[in-house]
């Protein structure tokens, strides 16, 4: 009991190692696409504190997680570990509490024995993850960040002693959607911070300085690597008009890097990120017609909302292909996904009950993974007995193997099905069709003018 009880949280866990592997299958399953980018910029040569924009909840920390075969630590706010039997199972998932100010100066004041812990975890060369904004957003932007990680770095900083370099490693999460299973994951990896190096450099400054410009240099990196875009007035527009021009300024993109493939998360990622700086740009130079521009955009924002039309059906190329293709694949896989839907209705039926007890959509897909993930197996297991009683064992051996991918199938095929019809609400939108080419033409027409002046 002793052992157990004096166990760091860094130290290795065989039950924790095995079931890594089911939990990152499980991810990979639940996003069409996740992209690491930059892990070579990670350095080997000493202890890394992670710090990841903070937009989709538990979703961050498990893309994190899997960004390689390392455990890793993490911290998540204090007042989610207040049951034991909870905080129990956290520790478990290496997570830490950390007290914010919201909770009180008497609470926060407890972050001093989580501090030495988390130096503890560095000293022992495992990766800490915090994500310093303290809250999460769903949304393409930034939050004032915390100061927690650099009071760390920089109490683990004077405790190792330059025995042990130190770097804070800036990681930009994008996601496809915030709110839908079966998205896409961009992580890109930042310029670390060397936080040794950075102490010297700014020898003469105050600790509470230092912190200070540290933080304002880590919200620059971690803008680098997000599709950033001011969370002000003209956070829709913005968006929207990104939207309108993307297959525009892919093209463009793909004219100065020859190798950028069409459909690559990256090179969606830089044309958007073109785009962001060229609004910017223009709501300098002209801000008028981008004033102009963008009140058309936040103008369609509505108007789309209204007719319910997700902005996956703005971004697409060939629409009509894509409507052909989704019905086509949809009509096929029919003798599959409806069986399969009747199975999977308690999985979606207790996600969506959760669904209703959440104010925040941000915690949907944190919560539709964790009951996949704890309960698909569980449905599995009864399924399987019920056919092999039922069926002979080479029907039943069959059945129970095609139903293992039902959950992903199943909401792939309600991905489907929803841009379909989403599709369907644009195509019946021409007043709304002709609005978003007139944005186009007016954004690419200011570029131009721009260019000639």
């Amino acid at each position: 009991m002793g052992k157990k009880e004096n166990r760091k949280i860094q130290d290795f866990d065989g039950l924790y190692a095995f079931l890594r592997h089911y939990v990152d299958f499980m991810l990979r399953m639940a996003y069409r696409r996740i992209k690491y980018v930059g892990l070579e910029k990670v350095p080997a040569d000493g202890a890394v504190i992670y710090a990841p924009n903070h937009t989709n909840a538990l979703m961050d920390a498990l893309v994190i997680l899997a960004m390689d075969r390392k455990q890793k630590v993490f911290v998540a706010r204090a007042d989610i570990f207040r049951n034991p039997k909870v905080a129990k199972i956290l520790r478990f998932l290496k997570i830490m509490p950390i007290m914010r100010i919201r909770d009180g100066m008497d609470e926060v004041r407890k972050n001093t024995e989580i501090i030495h812990k988390s130096v503890d975890v560095l000293m022992d060369k495992v990766p800490f993850c915090i994500l310093p904004e303290g809250r999460h957003q769903a949304k393409h932007s930034l939050l004032p960040l915390s100061k927690g990680i650099f009071r760390i770095a920089l109490e683990a900083e004077e405790l190792m002693d330059g025995r042990l370099p130190l770097y804070i490693v800036p990681v930009g999460l994008e996601y496809g959607n915030f709110f839908r299973f079966r998205s896409t994951v961009l992580v890109q990896i930042g310029e670390p911070i060397n936080v040794s190096a950075y102490l010297r450099e700014h020898a003469s400054l105050s600790q509470p300085e230092v912190m200070n410009l540290m933080k304002d240099d880590l919200s620059e990196r971690m803008k680098e690597v997000i599709l950033y875009i001011p969370d002000d007035e003209h956070y829709d527009a913005t968006l929207e008009t990104c939207a309108a021009v993307i297959n525009q300024q892919v093209d463009t993109w793909r004219k100065e890097h020859p190798g950028a493939r069409r459909h690559a998360l990256t090179t969606r990622f830089s044309a958007n990120k073109m785009t962001l700086g060229q609004i910017a740009r223009l709501r300098t130079s002209e801000p008028e017609q981008a004033a102009e521009l963008l009140g058309r955009a936040a103008d369609i924002h509505r108007e789309r909302k209204e007719h319910g039309i997700s902005l996956g059906s703005v971004i697409k190329k060939h629409p009509f292909w894509s409507r052909l293709f989704q019905l086509l694949v949809l009509i096929v896989t029919l003798p599959y996904t409806i069986p399969a839907g009747v199975l999977t209705l308690p999985v979606t039926g207790l996600s969506a009950f959760l669904f209703s007890k959440m104010k925040d959509r941000a915690f949907y897909n944190s919560i539709r993974f964790v009951v996949t993930l704890v309960l698909w197996p569980l449905l599995l297991i009864i399924y399987a007995i019920v056919l092999y009683c039922t069926l002979p064992w080479e029907w039943a051996l069959g059945l129970s193997i095609a139903l293992v991918p039902a959950t992903v199938l199943c909401q792939e095929a309600y991905r489907l099905l929803r841009l379909a019809v989403s599709d369907l609400r644009l195509l019946c939108a021409p007043k709304l069709r002709r609005s978003i080419r007139d944005l186009r033409r007016q954004f690419l027409d200011l570029l131009h003018k721009e260019e000639l002046a």
